[in-house]
């Protein structure tokens, strides 16, 4: 039979307030832990880092682009592949057939466009512009082969500066570069979290999230495109600590 005397109850009422007052204390205790721990994981501070890198470019397309007239389609088509042999034949030293590439000639009818007379008297009704291309990575020589380029005029090739086909420089080489920027890039980024740190008296911690941005390469300057800027730029958070 229980034992249901005054001082039992009150026992066990005691018991009771102290099982629940340390029932209470521990809840707070971990639910305090459990604010500071969310409050903590709150605490980040996004930070953007810098790399940036001049390269030399290694890869040259040079568009060699000429022009023929003629009243006749036959005889000016002949005429086009006239010139681009001897193109061919100027280049032919200095780079493998591999890298020359001759377009189709692009033909315009004057007589139709209203053009079939100019200030000396009647023109020719075709004109065709045709293209060779060169791709190459050995740009010492192409440049050497630019600067005779007037070989060619006076072998009676029309050579013309076409703004749709402009020679280009480009740098194939990013792959190689791209893990020691983005370290650079994160350094920076790293620093730069470093400085607000140590101005809002906090510690710099783990990393929370991290976005590599694009790579961009671009011509140093308009004079140069021979050489490029090469830049990336990284966005890191970092926790921050007391």
């Amino acid at each position: 039979m229980a034992d249901t005397s005054p001082d039992t109850r009150v026992k066990a009422a005691a018991v009771f307030g102290l099982s629940l007052a340390a029932g209470l204390a521990l809840a707070g205790w971990l639910l305090a832990g459990a604010l500071y721990r969310a409050r903590a994981a709150d605490r980040f501070v996004t930070v953007k880092g810098l790399a940036e890198r001049e390269v030399a470019a290694n890869l040259l397309i040079w568009p060699i682009v000429f022009t023929v007239t003629d009243n006749d389609l036959v005889a000016l088509q002949r005429r086009v592949e006239d010139s681009t042999k001897k193109v061919e034949a100027f280049l032919g030293p200095s780079f493998a057939p591999e890298e020359m590439s001759a377009s189709a000639p692009r033909i315009q009818d004057r007589q139709a466009q209203g053009m079939g007379r100019g200030e000396g008297g009647p023109i020719d009704r075709y004109v065709a512009e045709a293209t060779v291309t060169v791709r190459t990575t050995k740009l010492d020589v192409a440049r050497k082969a630019m600067d005779r380029s007037g070989d060619l005029v006076k072998q009676g090739v029309a050579l013309i500066q076409s703004f749709e086909y402009r020679t280009k420089y480009d740098y194939t080489g990013l792959d190689a570069i791209k893990p020691e920027m983005i370290a650079a890039a994160t350094r920076d980024a790293r620093h730069a979290a470093e400085q607000f740190a140590q101005d809002s008296g906090s510690k710099v911690g783990a990393i929370r999230k991290a976005q590599q941005g694009y790579f961009t390469i671009d011509d140093r300057d308009a004079f140069s495109p021979e050489f490029k800027k090469v830049r990336v730029v990284t966005t890191v958070e970092y926790f921050l600590g007391d």
